[in-house]
C-alpha cells in the first residue's frame, strides 16, 4: 500500500511540476503578437481618400504598431494599362522618400495589406501615384507616427 500511494504522489508531483513550467513560460514571455489595428480607406472615383467620419482623412498610429490597411479602390476617370485606378504611396514629409512596402497600386475592389508602421515618429504624407483623373494631384492625405 506504501508503494502504491509514493507512485501517486510522484505522478501528482510531476504532473503539478509540468504545469508550473507552463505557467511561467506564459506568464514571465512577453507576447510574441500584438493587436493589428484595422485602418480603412476609401480611395474614391472623385480623386480623393476617405475615412469615415473624417472631412480631411488623417491616419495616426505609433511607431512599429502591426497594421491592416483595408483599401477600397473605386475607379476614377482613368486607369493605367494594367487596370491599376488609384495608388497609395507613403512618403517622408521632411525630404519626400518612399517609405518601403508602402508604394502599393490598387485596382478595384477591396484591398488588404499586412503593414508595419514606419520605427520613425513624424509626419508623412500619403498620395496616389496613378494617373486617375484632373484632381489627381489632391490626392494626398496626412500620416502621423507617434513614438
Amino acid at each position: 500500500m506504501h508503494t502504491l500511494s509514493m507512485a501517486r504522489l510522484r505522478n501528482r508531483f510531476t504532473q503539478l511540476s509540468i504545469l508550473a513550467i507552463f505557467a511561467a513560460f506564459f506568464l514571465l514571455s512577453p507576447p510574441s503578437f500584438a493587436q493589428v489595428r484595422v485602418i480603412e480607406v476609401v480611395a474614391d472615383k472623385d480623386s480623393h481618400f476617405k475615412m469615415a467620419g473624417m472631412s480631411r482623412p488623417e491616419i495616426t498610429v505609433k511607431a512599429g504598431e502591426p497594421l491592416l490597411l483595408r483599401i477600397n479602390a473605386r475607379k476614377g476617370k482613368t486607369m493605367n494599362r494594367d487596370g491599376t485606378v488609384h495608388g497609395f504611396t507613403l512618403l517622408r514629409a521632411k525630404d519626400h522618400s518612399k517609405v518601403n512596402g508602402w508604394n502599393l497600386e490598387l485596382k478595384p475592389g477591396t484591398h488588404e495589406f499586412s503593414l508595419t508602421a514606419p520605427a520613425e515618429p513624424g509626419e508623412y504624407e500619403v498620395l496616389c501615384t496613378v494617373i486617375c483623373s484632373e484632381e489627381h494631384e489632391g490626392m494626398r492625405m496626412k500620416f502621423v507616427v507617434l513614438p
